[in-house]
C-alpha cells in the first residue's frame, strides 16, 4: 500500500475482529485495490464485542466501501444489519458487510464460496463426488452448505460432538449425514475445518501430529483441503502430501472468499495470483521478524 495515493476521496474497507492484527486480509485486499486502481484502503480493526455496535454505526456514518467480519463477531453482527442473505441466515454467520447507496447494510457469508472456489481453481471436480468435512464450527458449516450447493453427491460430517455434527450436516439437505472416522478413507475430497494444525507441533512417532483424525486413512486418490493457513504446511497437509494426495492449503480458501467479497463491494472479481503473492510476502516478512 502506498500512503501517497491516499486522498480525501479514498474510501475505507476493513476487518472487524478480535484479535485482528494477525490477519492477512489487509495484504490481500490492498493488493487488489492497488492493482485495480481502486481508490480505497483496507485496515484491520481490533474490536471488542461490547464495541461492535458502535463501530458498525461509525462505519455507516463514514460511507465505507465494505467490511470483513471474523471471530468473534460473525453471529453478533447479524442483528446490526438491515438485511442478510438467505445463506447467511441459514448459517447464522456473516463475514461480509455490504453498504448500499441508500445507507442500508447487507450481511453475507462468503466462507463456503472460498472453499468451493479453492477446489475449482485446482481443477477439482465437486459435482457427484463424496466429500467429508471435518468439524462443525462456523467455517465447517459454511463449507458444508456450499459443497452441497455445488453438487456433491454426499457431504459427510465428522465431528467429535455428534449433536453438533448432525446440525451441521442438515445444512447439506438430503446429501448431508454424520460419518465415522473410517468413512474418511472412502471420500473423494476431505475438507479440514477445525483450528487444529495452527500450532507448530509436528508429527509424532506415529505420524499423527496435530490432526483430529487418523491420517493413515488418507491415500493418493483423494484431495485434501485444510482451511488453516498459518502455517501453510500443516501437519495434515504434510502427511497428505507424503501419501500422494492432492493438497490445497488454507490460503487458497482465504483468497477465494476474499475474491467474492471484492465482487460484493466492487462488482469485480480480481485474479487470485496477485492476492496470493501479497499474502506470501506478508508471511515471509513476519517470519523474518520472529
Amino acid at each position: 500500500m502506498n500512503i501517497d495515493k491516499i486522498t480525501g476521496s479514498t474510501r475505507l474497507a476493513c476487518l472487524l475482529g478480535q484479535p485482528a492484527r494477525h490477519s492477512l486480509s489487509p495484504a490481500i485486499h490492498n493488493a487488489v485495490f492497488s492493482g485495480s486502481n481502486i481508490d480505497a484502503v483496507y485496515l484491520a480493526f481490533d474490536v471488542a464485542p461490547d464495541d461492535l455496535a458502535q463501530v458498525v454505526s461509525g462505519l455507516r456514518a463514514l460511507s465505507f466501501l465494505g467490511a470483513s467480519v471474523t471471530m468473534p463477531h460473525k453471529e453478533a453482527v447479524i442483528s446490526l444489519c438491515d438485511s442478510v442473505t438467505d445463506r447467511a441466515r441459514m448459517l447464522a454467520s456473516v463475514n461480509t458487510l455490504i453498504p448500499s447507496d441508500d445507507g442500508l447494510l447487507l450481511g453475507d457469508c462468503t466462507d463456503g464460496m472460498g472453499c468451493v472456489g479453492a477446489l475449482l481453481a485446482h481443477g477439482v471436480r465437486i459435482e457427484s463426488q463424496r466429500v467429508v468435512v471435518v468439524g462443525a464450527g462456523a467455517t465447517a458449516r459454511a463449507c458444508i452448505h456450499a459443497l452441497a450447493a455445488a453438487g456433491a453427491a454426499s457431504v459427510g460430517v465428522f465431528n467429535r460432538t455428534e449433536s453438533r455434527g448432525k446440525a451441521a450436516a442438515a445444512l447439506a439437505g438430503t446429501v448431508g449425514h454424520v460419518v465415522g472416522e473410517s468413512d474418511i478413507a472412502t471420500a473423494n475430497i476431505i475438507v479440514h475445518a477445525t483450528p487444529q494444525g495452527m500450532s507448530k507441533q509436528g508429527m509424532n512417532k506415529q505420524g499423527m501430529g496435530d490432526v483430529p483424525f487418523d491420517v493413515h486413512l488418507i491415500h493418493k486418490d483423494q484431495v485434501v483441503l485444510d482451511a488453516v493457513y498459518q502455517p501453510l504446511e500443516t501437519p495434515l497437509l504434510a502427511y497428505a502430501r507424503t501419501a500422494g494426495a492432492t493438497t490445497i492449503d488454507g490460503l487458497h480458501m482465504l483468497i477465494h472468499q476474499g475474491i467474492e467479497q471484492q465482487f460484493l463491494w466492487t462488482s469485480s472479481r480480481p485474479e487470485p495470483g496477485p492476492m496470493r503473492a501479497a499474502a506470501e510476502r506478508e508471511l515471509m516478512k513476519r517470519s523474518a521478524n520472529n
